[in-house]
């Protein structure tokens, strides 16, 4: 298994019964409802996808898609469900803070994302993990590093100017109040490891990434992100992140945790039409189907046994529970990393048998994410590992067919087209949003 350091995301959840037709991200599959309520219905005015769409388009190759992609490039644009948001606009900007979410649904992203945890006073919050301010935030700057659960330790070098052990640190919301948490300023998430000061630890921002809009970070809880998002005209998708302390946590159980999510969303008087709850913890899915069904009919089961041993996303009897399984209890949306649902196949890229057990067991598939990873020219890392060479089918292996950055735009009309998913997150929503409104999704 090829791990990259960015690849934690996000994504996950459950459906209640087949017998209740789920809201799809993109409202495109004729057998589901389509959303035709005025709240948060999105209209074509000031969408603004900037240059990124056109360059990656210019650097396809030569092709009758090329060609049909650039015929759009004066069609009025509208937001879109099929474009999700991922952390807001986390190439960019800070992830999960007002301006990458701002970011987002300026870039016509339908639905924007918000990854929940907690503080030490179990106040719900905006961050993709509980225990990852010492990278996303300027914690380590402030008095409040004192209170880290791990301090910074300055890696250490030996006499030949090896290192021995690198730098490190461990800040957790649930080691700060919710007050606390709200003096602090949200940075691009990274780390430097041979950083021998806090300053150089902090200064690590990869390079295809930018510090550019990182001067202002503003975080928020989950209740102002609600509020944001309901400004913004965007629909939602919070993750309700595994807790990186034991539960119950002061007698804050799992089950208390994954209904104050919900709840925060109905207090706000937001439609669980507009939600879409996500958790890699299948027994909180199974707690929304069970306690909450408005929410759990569309609630997202995101798939993240890729990291069990045991599971092999190319064979089916390693898949536990089955996709046939999983739509017996309920399931409705599965959401695997992009890689899984993809195969090279004479030089073509094709749906995986992941993706067609999927679809034949009647489950929607959303997947996750562009925008994310390096550079394609250089094969664009761990996201694409199935069509990158990285992981090719050991049955009849095959070399990778990413070599240049138009090539995500291949890579995301196979996925539309060929696999069939209702929505993809992005770090950088701008090309899904112009695909989508191209494609008339």
């Amino acid at each position: 298994m090829i791990i990259n350091p960015s690849k934690i995301l996000s994504t996950c959840g459950v459906a209640v019964a087949l017998v209740f037709a789920a809201q799809s991200f993109a409202g495109g599959k004729d057998h589901k409802h389509r959303d035709h309520h005025s709240w948060g219905k999105h209209h074509s005015s000031n969408v603004q996808v900037g240059p990124r769409p056109y360059f990656l388009i210019d650097d396809m190759d030569e092709s009758w898609l090329k060609r049909k992609l650039q015929r759009c490039e004066n069609k009025p644009l509208r937001a879109s469900d099929f474009s999700i948001g991922h952390r807001g606009a986390a190439l960019q900007f800070p992830e999960h803070t007002k301006e990458s979410y701002e970011a987002a649904a300026r870039m016509g992203a339908g639905i924007v994302e918000c990854d929940v945890t907690f503080t030490q006073d179990k106040e719900l919050v905006c961050r993709h993990s509980q225990c990852d301010l010492h990278t996303t935030t300027n914690i380590l700057e402030t008095p409040l590093a004192s209170k880290c659960s791990t301090p910074f330790t300055p890696a250490e070098y030996d006499e030949a100017g090896n290192m021995v052990r690198p730098a490190s640190a461990r800040c957790c919301t649930s080691d700060i109040t919710v007050a606390e948490f709200k003096t602090l300023k949200g940075k691009m998430d990274a780390a430097n490891p041979r950083a021998t000061n806090v300053q150089e630890y902090l200064d690590a921002t990869a390079n295809y990434r930018t510090d550019l809009y990182a001067s202002r970070g503003t975080l928020l809880t989950h209740k102002e992100s609600i509020e944001l998002f309901k400004k913004l005209n965007v629909k939602m998708t919070p993750e309700l992140k595994s807790a990186s302390v034991a539960m119950p946590f002061d007698g804050f159980s799992q089950q208390d945790y994954a209904q104050k999510m919900v709840d925060e969303y109905k207090q706000a008087g937001v439609p669980a039409r507009k939600v879409w709850a996500q958790s890699f913890n299948i027994e909180d899915v199974r707690y929304w189907v069970a306690n909450e069904p408005r929410f759990g009919r569309q609630a997202v089961y995101l798939d993240g046994r890729y990291d069990d041993p045991s599971f092999n996303h190319r064979d089916p009897a390693t898949w536990q529970p089955s996709m046939a399984e999983l739509a017996a209890e309920g399931v409705q949306i599965i959401a695997p990393p992009t890689w899984m649902l993809l195969e090279v196949e004479n030089g073509k890229i094709v749906p995986s048998l992941y993706a067609d057990s999927a679809k034949q067991a009647g489950l929607d598939i959303i997947t996750w994410t562009m925008e994310r990873s390096g550079l394609l020219v250089n094969g664009g890392g761990w996201y694409f590992q199935t069509v990158n060479g990285l992981n090719p089918n050991p049955v009849n292996p095959e070399p990778g067919v990413i070599n240049n950055e138009g090539d995500m735009v291949d890579v995301l009309d196979v996925l539309a087209q060929d696999v069939g998913v209702i929505g993809v997150f992005s770090d950088w929503p701008a090309m899904i949003t112009y695909y989508a409104n191209c494609m008339d999704l």
